[in-house]
């Protein structure tokens, strides 16, 4: 009975290794290694986000703006360098809440969970937090040495950004013009600030009246610009399909959302998620995965960081 144990585990020894040598994401490669790793970061994103529904949003923005650049890699998290390219400077959130996951994971099993594993599984327990669907996340990403600064300027989409300015930042990362869609209806929570969408709300005509006219109280023409609004004006702590509806009454808060409803490519797409609330459920998790996959590093390729905000010495 013992030896027969001991081949079991010694089968599930070299399955392992034989994964991570090959460098495939496997939703089991920490069943031996840390069982309790999802459980883990699952109850830190829970109490986060139920002490502040808007992290929510914000943990799910810091896993695609990882993953865009350079892939998912973690290099957002390093402190200064990407953090400061600029779509991210001062609009970054959630850092705190990943070390603290890691801090707990590192008390568990030490040097095993990589941090760019915890922000995407993070992201996808976000948005069951806030009552989106749940999906598989393949894992056993390893974490950068470097970020790149340069890359996230030229490689993250802008709230300036028109259609095909945003289908080009997608496809360039294999993702399609449906995965761009869906995964801008991450929108549907979250804030943004003023300065964002200020020139929509006082220079662009395909924006709902009324809509406009709320908005600019909080967001006047000569300051301002940290003001906060929600991006999804409906139900802005539930991850639902109400951003699409949205779209359609032209209330979309940023130039880069109302241009996906705009008499274009993308409108059919748009009118699709709003009326079925399953396709865009199934659209999403499809792209999130797709998203999670960008360019990975498995094997022996980074390291495993012992903090997120910094590479090993």
């Amino acid at each position: 009975m013992a030896a027969s144990a001991s081949c079991i585990s010694l089968v599930v020894l070299l399955v392992a290794l034989a994964t991570a040598a090959s460098g495939q994401l496997s939703p089991t490669f920490y069943d031996t290694s840390c069982p309790r790793a999802l459980a883990t970061i699952k109850s830190g994103v829970a109490a986060a986000v139920s002490s502040d529904p808007r992290m929510g949003a914000s943990l799910l923005r810091l896993h695609f703006h990882d993953c865009f650049v350079q892939g998912c890699d973690a290099s957002v998290l390093l402190s200064g360098m990407e953090q400061n390219a600029g779509p991210n400077f001062m609009s970054l959130r959630g850092f705190g809440v990943i070390d603290s996951i890691k801090a707990q994971l590192e008390g568990i099993c030490s040097q095993t969970v990589s941090c760019a594993d915890i922000l995407t599984v993070a992201a996808r327990d976000s948005v069951v937090a806030l009552g989106g669907p749940s999906w598989t996340v393949p894992l056993g990403r390893r974490d950068s040495v470097d970020a790149n600064e340069a890359a996230a300027n030229m490689d993250l989409p802008s709230f300036t950004s028109s259609r095909s300015d945003l289908e080009t930042a997608f496809l360039n990362k294999g993702l399609n013009t449906v995965d761009m869609v869906a995964l801008s209806g991450a929108h549907t929570i979250g804030q943004a600030q003023c300065g964002t969408f200020k020139d929509r709300i006082y220079n662009e005509t395909n924006i709902d009246t009324a809509f406009a006219t709320s908005l600019r109280a909080n967001c006047p023409r000569s300051n301002g610009d940290g003001s906060l609004a929600n991006l999804d004006t409906t139900t802005a702590n539930t991850f639902d399909n109400a951003y699409y509806t949205n779209l359609m009454s032209q209330k979309g808060l940023l130039h880069s959302d109302q241009v996906l409803f705009n008499n274009n490519t993308t409108d059919n797409t748009v009118r699709n998620f709003a009326s079925n609330p399953a396709a865009f459920s199934s659209a999403f998790t499809t792209a999130m995965i797709k998203m999670g996959n960008i360019a990975p590093k498995t094997g022996t390729q980074g390291q495993i960081r012992l903090s997120c905000s910094r590479v090993n010495s």
